[in-house]
């Protein structure tokens, strides 16, 4: 099967491209930049691609049975917004595979993208009109609502517990999550991508408390635990401040605030890897 994977240099996109290439796809892997000495050299067809630029897509989709993407913008940027890459990029190679007869659109969203107020959270809303997009159109789809990933969860607190403190919103020290493994993920995604006309909430096998993870964290690290408050109209205000808005970190410090004061638990659990473990393993060898 020929399959097209946009974002293929990504996190989650090099899982992909490895479990595709495993199972003996014909894999055009997509992407601004290829990832050099990936290990994968000779075993797919690099495109270099710009989302934005409908030209660099011109004629990517052909003779593909599927499409999978991963294009999203997942950190502060000056350049481009997530209604750019998210909504706009992934709307522009969905015509494409439209054009090229594609039978398949594999869309990796996230979860709690179309609850009430996620249309004030520009990583999240854009996500949802993308959703839209897909819903309306005449090709098959399946659409994945991740929860989190492991390496998200250990990257956002490690400047804390290497600072030795913890901070986490007044009154939502409870909320909780499923995050899961980006190789699991990859499997899932690459084991149902020829389903039809699905949505996939997708988590891990252990659920947690934003509380208990920064616990489990610090414990990992050797350190004493300690939470202090940060009151939620924070986040907003920060949002907002002029340095803020232009060093591009206002969408992602809504996201920020969105997913700790929101439960986000995916009922399709899937893999075997242990949050809990991952923790241990990252923040043990810092000691």
């Amino acid at each position: 099967m020929k399959v097209l994977l946009a974002g293929a240099f990504g996190n989650l996109g090099f899982e992909i491209l490895k479990v595709l290439v495993k199972e003996g796809h014909e894999v055009v892997a997509a992407d601004l930049r290829e990832k050099e000495n990936n290990g994968l050299e000779g075993k797919y067809t690099f495109k270099s691609i710009d989302a934005t630029n409908p030209a660099t897509l011109k004629g990517i989709c052909d003779g593909c049975d599927v499409v999978i993407t991963t294009m999203g913008l997942t950190g502060s940027s000056t350049k481009f917004t997530s209604y750019d890459i998210d909504y706009h990029g992934n709307l522009n190679l969905y015509n494409e595979a439209k054009e090229a007869g594609v039978k398949k659109f594999n869309y990796i969203s996230v979860i709690a993208c179309r609850e009430p107020g996620a249309e004030k959270v520009p990583m999240l809303h854009a996500k949802a009109l993308m959703e839209d997009e897909i819903l309306k159109g005449n090709m098959e789809y399946v659409i994945y609502r991740p929860t989190g990933y492991f390496y998200d969860i250990a990257k956002v607190f490690k400047p804390y517990i290497d600072k030795g403190e913890m901070q986490l919103l007044k009154g939502y020290h409870n909320v909780k999550a499923n995050v899961v493994d980006c190789p699991d993920f990859a499997k899932f995604i690459v084991e149902h991508m020829n389903d039809t006309n699905k949505t996939y909430e997708v988590g891990g096998k252990e659920t947690y408390t934003y509380e208990e993870m920064a616990k489990m964290c610090f414990r990992a690290a050797g350190k004493p635990c300690i939470i202090k408050d940060s009151p939620i109209w924070m986040f907003g205000l920060l949002a907002n401040l002029p340095k803020i808005k232009k060093a591009g970190k206002h969408d992602i410090i809504l996201f920020s605030k969105w997913t700790l004061s929101h439960d986000l638990v995916g009922k399709d659990e899937t893999g075997d890897a242990s949050f809990a473990e991952y923790i241990k393993e990252y923040f043990g060898g810092n000691k």
